[in-house]
């Protein structure tokens, strides 16, 4: 497969930021994915940077546990600007994963529950989606007929699931849970006293309609005023409209429990790996391999350390949102302060996937 012409080589010195940058912090988030390659690779995005190329790489990062971790990717990769074909700039939001109190009951303050794959939920697929049924869907209702559409937030939070013993756990707010499925996983400080943690396992499969778009086109919210931080706060406003706003967003996120094995670690995601937080970001998996470096260049981006984002970041994650060759989503951490940064994080940005050396011949950097 042909390197796609969207990759501009460049040199390392062509990357705002690059020689300062703590490039050790990418080095232990790509030692992640290069251990786990071990058991399953990870598929080849279509714009053409060939898993295979990181052979190479994979095994010196296996092999060498410290040393000059900057050195290593100008040693094993070559720096290439994305050039989208629409040649718009490059876009980052921000993910977390958020902490919430939850009980391993229902109570009269802990009503709403984090839910488990339903046993009827399939996956759908071209070889047995039926004729006329969405091809957008990629889950489904088993049903003695064939699949359909799965029941929607409005019909799961109406009941349409009720009695199955599908619930993981019960949190006090319905806002918090939107969150949750928002960013499909969280902390759960359980009132027993244990921390647990669900993460994302299967949804409904309707399309995302996020909730900033909508109170913008209501005009509740200026649409460059819309930041997770000004949601709650419209919502925590007008209590009496939560429902009407969060079902427009028809998919439902279904989880699984997760152990907390390394607390300074995100969940594992996507790529099968724990997230780093500050180091991990999902991009466009039809478009990008797993485990490829891209430098990061934000200049109006400050909330991750109060001065202009310039990071190394490894592709661990994807999301239905994240869309396009400069398109990611920068995992932020866990708890409180990482919403905080997630939260505000709409940025234009620049775009540097670092590319194997066998992927660009005789180039040099």
């Amino acid at each position: 497969m042909p390197l796609s012409p969207v990759f501009r080589i460049v040199s390392f010195d062509d990357l705002p930021g690059w020689a300062e940058d703590d490039h050790a912090g990418a080095y232990a988030a790509f030692r992640r994915s290069a251990f786990h390659v071990l058991n399953k690779p990870y598929r080849t995005g279509s714009l053409g940077i060939e898993f295979s190329a990181f052979k190479e790489a994979y095994s010196a990062a296996r092999s060498e546990n410290t040393g000059d971790a900057r050195a290593f990717f100008e040693r094993h990769f070559v720096p290439a600007r994305i050039v989208p074909d629409d040649a718009e700039a490059g876009f980052v939001t921000g993910f977390y994963e958020p902490e919430v109190e939850a009980s391993g009951r229902r109570t009269e303050k802990f009503k709403v529950p984090l839910l488990a794959r339903p046993d009827d939920l399939v996956d759908i697929d071209d070889e047995n989606r039926p004729a006329g049924l969405d091809p957008y869907l990629a889950f489904g209702r088993e049903t003695p007929a064939g699949p359909v559409e799965y029941f929607d937030r409005p019909a799961i939070e109406q009941g349409a699931l009720a009695g199955r013993g599908l619930e993981i756990a019960w949190v006090a707010d319905p806002v918090d849970a939107f969150f949750i499925h928002v960013q499909g996983a969280a902390r759960l400080n359980m009132t027993d006293g244990t921390l647990r943690r669900v993460t994302y396992a299967a949804k409904s499969g309707q399309r995302f309609s996020g909730p900033g778009k909508k109170l913008a086109d209501l005009g509740e919210i200026p649409l460059e005023q819309v930041t997770m931080q000004s949601i709650r706060a419209w919502l925590a406003a007008n209590p009496h409209r939560v429902s009407e706003i969060l079902w427009q967003n028809r998919s439902y996120i279904f989880f699984r429990e997760a152990p907390v094995d390394e607390p300074e670690l995100g969940p594992i995601a996507a790529a099968k790996v724990p997230l780093t937080p500050g180091r991990s970001v999902a991009v466009d998996r039809l478009l990008h391999t797993f485990g490829t470096p891209f430098f990061i260049h934000a200049p109006t981006l400050t909330a991750f350390e109060k001065k202009p984002f310039r990071r190394l970041m490894i592709a661990q994650d994807t999301g239905s949102a994240i869309v396009g060759a400069a398109r990611g989503d920068l995992f932020a951490g866990s708890g409180f302060d990482a919403g905080e940064i997630a939260g505000v994080v709409r940025n234009r940005a620049d775009f540097f996937a670092l590319v194997p050396r066998s992927l660009v011949g005789g180039a040099v950097s």
